[in-house]
């Protein structure tokens, strides 16, 4: 495929097809710098050479019901990840100052739950209203599963957005967890963009999906209109069931995101969880398709560090996104 002759397209309005984003997929090696080049002329028009940073902060580990098959954080599984009950405001609101020290445009509190009790709101809520009034910088909360009028509390106390992934298919979800369903992360999807806030959802490659899975799951987010798509790799956790999984090449993570980018154009795509041990040393590759990263580790596991990440950038000719006013 002329992987030029779909840039021109796709930014003329064309819509990817699934055969189209499947080829992209199925790319041979020997295309990989022409297809990333080509997904680079949608990451520049949309983006430009911006690389946005994004802090996690993991509120409350490993004490999850659910059974993920990929997470360490929940109970049904015998991990080394480390287990603590809600942080507190003051806590949360000194990882909110922390985080835009290092430049981030965007705060994520993260809890390991089904979704959050009405104490848990509660003190998210105080939060985000501190750091609103304290720190210039947008907020994502990621908080499990909504029920009605959650939504609309998040909304109200300041948060920007709300993050909750699809992480697979609709077809290929039962694989990967059984304690609740497809529909129920569509529905907290739909609930925070009703709300008002705009909607971080994306998925993990690599959980032994099929390619036509990994497409299934960028036409869903574009029919879901989601603002922004973390695209993770898992990197097997050692006690949960796919703790031996092989992680995906350096090649196959690339042409991930290049997929990701044509299906999704406009979006901002994050390169998230596991770059740095499923990319190894073709990580800065990486910025090519994707706009975002997520800096200074991944919840349970650490990433390649802050400088690192600063250097990387640098190096490949891209500059950190300066924050506009929050």
């Amino acid at each position: 495929m002329d992987w030029n002759s779909l840039a021109d397209r796709t930014l003329a309005g064309h819509e990817v097809t699934a055969d189209e984003a499947l080829a992209v997929l199925r790319a041979p090696d020997d295309d990989l710098l022409p297809l990333l080049h080509a997904s680079f002329r949608l990451r520049e028009r949309h983006h430009g050479r911006d690389v946005r940073i994004h802090v996690l902060r993991n509120a409350k580990s490993g004490l999850c019901p659910e059974n993920c098959a990929f997470c360490s954080q929940s109970v049904a599984f015998h991990t080394e990840a480390p287990r603590y009950q809600m942080q507190s405001v003051e806590e949360l609101v000194d990882g909110a100052r922390e985080a835009a020290r290092m430049g981030a445009v965007k705060y994520c509190m993260v809890t390991s739950t089904r979704g959050p009790s009405q104490r848990e709101l509660d003190l998210v809520c105080e939060a985000v209203r501190r750091i609103k009034a304290e720190v210039n910088i947008r907020i994502c909360t990621s908080l499990g599963l909504l029920r009605e009028g959650q939504a609309e509390q998040l909304a109200a106390a300041g948060v920007d957005r709300f993050n909750h992934n699809l992480e697979a298919s609709r077809r290929f979800f039962p694989e990967v967890c059984t304690t609740h369903g497809y529909e129920d992360r569509v529905r907290t999807v739909e609930r925070a963009r009703a709300a008002g806030m705009e909607a971080c959802c994306g998925g993990i490659m690599g959980l032994g999906e099929t390619e036509e899975d990994r497409v299934a799951l960028a036409l869903e987010l574009r029919a879901l209109e989601v603002e922004s798509i973390p695209v993770n790799f898992l990197d097997p956790r050692p006690g949960t069931p796919l703790g031996e999984r092989p992680r995906l090449t350096p090649h196959e993570c690339l042409r991930a995101l290049a997929m990701m980018r044509f299906v999704n154009p406009t979006r901002d795509i994050r390169v998230a969880g596991g770059r740095e041990v499923n990319l190894r040393q073709l990580q800065a590759l990486a910025l090519y398709p994707a706009n975002s990263l997520f800096c200074n580790g991944y919840l349970t596991t650490p990433g390649q560090g802050y400088e690192a990440d600063l250097r990387m950038i640098a190096d490949a000719g891209f500059q950190v996104a300066e924050l506009v006013e929050a």
